[in-house]
């Protein structure tokens, strides 16, 4: 994995939506990439931020697999 294929997955990662390979392709950058590892750690801290300030109400099932079905379909352009 490079740094341009961690910036657009790292929320994926995140979430854990990625597949098992790419997951570990993943942290192997990580492992590698102190950039990439701060840019992992920074989007984490904005994720878990977000979340607190938005309280705990769920978006409909429906709106999740639209939104998830946008999201991939920029990402694999």
């Amino acid at each position: 994995m490079l740094c341009n294929d961690v910036k657009r997955v790292v929320y994926f990662f995140l979430d854990g939506s990625l597949g098992e390979v790419k997951q570990r392709d993943y942290k192997t950058h990580l492992s590698i990439c102190p950039d990439c590892e701060k840019r992992t750690t920074v989007s984490r801290k904005l994720r878990d931020f977000v979340r607190r300030r938005l309280g705990r109400d769920n978006a409909p099932d429906r709106l999740k697999i639209r939104l998830t079905r946008s999201i991939r379909a920029i990402v694999i352009e």
